[in-house]
């Protein structure tokens, strides 16, 4: 199976989104970094997804409000119903490319139907990879 790519956010952190300190609630970053994991895994499964797990989220570094915060998303494992995740965040000034490494985790997902049930994976990666090649 052909590797995903990575799916990337940047987000501007505004001050609805700090703590009493100035910097990034963690909070509202592990929601940043679970939208980063949702996007990835919904683009690399072409269906619905859910999050399993969350699994040792560190935090490098505080991030301050006026910063910019990019995140990126890979996944890393792809199984019959569920996906591991990687996200990385950087931060820096604006206008800048964020380069200094914040925050990390690693997030399950799994594939789920409309009722919620978990679904296999390798018939919708299959069919995504065949329309790919007819292109």
């Amino acid at each position: 199976m052909p590797a995903s790519p990575e799916t990337r956010l940047i987000e501007m952190i505004f001050p609805d989104a700090a703590n009493h300190y100035g910097t990034l609630f963690g909070g509202n970053a592990l929601a940043l970094m679970a939208k980063a994991a949702f996007v990835a895994a919904t683009r690399h499964a072409g269906m619905s997804v859910v999050m399993a797990r969350s699994e040792r989220v560190d935090f490098a570094t505080p991030i301050r409000v006026g910063e910019m915060l990019e995140l990126v998303a890979r996944v890393t494992r792809t199984g019959r119903t569920s996906m591991s995740i990687e996200v990385e965040g950087t931060a820096g000034a604006p206008g800048l490319t964020p380069d200094r490494p914040a925050l990390s985790g690693r997030f399950e997902m799994v594939a789920v139907d409309a009722a919620g049930r978990p679904q296999p994976l390798a018939q919708s990666i299959a069919h995504k990879v065949h329309e790919r090649e007819k292109k």
